[in-house]
């Protein structure tokens, strides 16, 4: 038989979470993000249950847009980093997909390929994340060489710290003085934006996190008090059980000794599955619904969990729950000291993927 793990996919959660961020982006349009595979989620499944509510698909890498077209997908795609190099332009207007140019040489490149007027550009700002962007000056040009062409533009920009302390409104200051006087539709809004300053977002939205059941605030606002759901579930199964005398260590390194009698479920799942190496002992974890915690260092196949206090009849082949349906991705993530995106974009392709609630698209 297969190894007992597997992820879930749950494509009515995935739904759900796409109302929750129409309902608060009210008129804007939106794009649904699905890079990096759709956050680990699949890039296809995710693009089918979506198809009939998102208003595009935003992504970054050009080989798996050319395969959505190919698929026949004719909803707008937006390229998130725009062309990486001249000869990428040609497939760019072949398969009908939207650049956002964030430098003076990209928009060389498109306008030397005559690029179709009537498909758009994304001229990307940079109001403070000092990532990508134009400036002032470069904005100004950018707009008058594509006005000299008759392409439309939209004006785009990413807030640094939407989910912090800081806001949003000392960026929005530099956008709106950047833009004054311009007309153009503009893009502003992520899963923090949608959420937490939902009349900045612009008149294109960019759900990400947020659609695969992520919170953007995990240390002070949970997925489930925004009335997300989790939409990926990583199961596995007790493969073994080891009983411990106080004094003795588990797993490499000895990074755990039992301070009394204790029963360990090995579960198979380990780093090479996905799951982080870096999460500590106390990590949460549900074995048969239960949560009990992570006890040790995290192998590349397997992990140990505390059975100490868990009733006696719960041993091998006890079901457990990494994260997802009944333990919040964001609580494992924040334990382990990163972010669930990383969780879910960090899953293996060795582990076999199911979905549910694929009815209806």
């Amino acid at each position: 038989m297969p190894r007992p793990i597997r992820a879930i996919i749950d494509l009515s959660a995935l739904r759900h979470n796409f109302s929750v961020a129409r309902r608060h982006a009210t008129a804007a349009r939106l794009w649904a993000v699905v890079k990096a595979d759709a956050y680990g989620h699949g890039l296809e499944r995710t693009v089918a249950a979506l198809q009939a509510r998102a208003d595009g698909f935003a992504l970054i890498e050009l080989e798996r847009a050319i395969a959505l077209r190919e698929a026949g997908l004719t909803k707008p795609l937006l390229m998130l980093e725009g062309c990486y190099a001249t000869s990428d332009v040609p497939l760019f207007i072949r398969h009908r997909l939207i650049p956002v140019v964030h430098r003076s040489e990209q928009l060389d490149w498109l306008l030397a390929s005559n690029w179709p007027a009537d498909l758009p550009v994304y001229l990307k700002l940079n109001t403070g994340m000092n990532r990508l962007g134009f400036d002032a000056a470069g904005l100004t040009n950018a707009k008058s060489a594509l006005a000299k062409r008759h392409v439309g533009s939209v004006l785009m920009s990413h807030f640094a710290d939407a989910d912090g302390p800081r806001g949003i409104d000392w960026q929005l200051e530099r956008f709106r003085a950047m833009t004054a006087g311009m007309s153009e539709a503009t893009s502003l809004g992520n899963s923090a934006t949608i959420l937490r300053y939902p009349e900045s977002v612009g008149d294109w939205a960019r759900p990400g996190i947020m659609l695969y059941g992520g919170s953007p605030f995990p240390q002070t606002k949970s997925a489930a008090e925004l009335d997300l759901r989790p939409v990926m579930t990583l199961q596995s199964e007790i493969v073994a059980v080891q009983h411990l005398a106080a004094g003795e260590c588990i797993g490499y390194g000895c990074a755990f000794t039992a301070d009394r009698p204790m029963r360990v479920g090995i579960v198979a799942c380990g780093y090479a599955d996905g799951y982080p190496r870096h999460a500590p002992t106390g990590t949460p974890v549900l074995v048969a619904g239960m949560r009990t915690r992570l006890l040790g260092r995290v192998s590349m196949d397997k992990l140990c969990v505390d059975l100490t206090d868990l009733p006696e009849k719960i041993g091998v082949a006890g079901k457990v729950t990494l994260w997802g349906e009944g333990l919040a991705a964001d609580e494992v993530a924040m334990a382990a000291g990163t972010i669930s995106y990383e969780l879910f974009c960090a899953l293996s392709p060795r582990v076999p993927v199911s979905e549910v609630g694929g009815w209806p698209k």
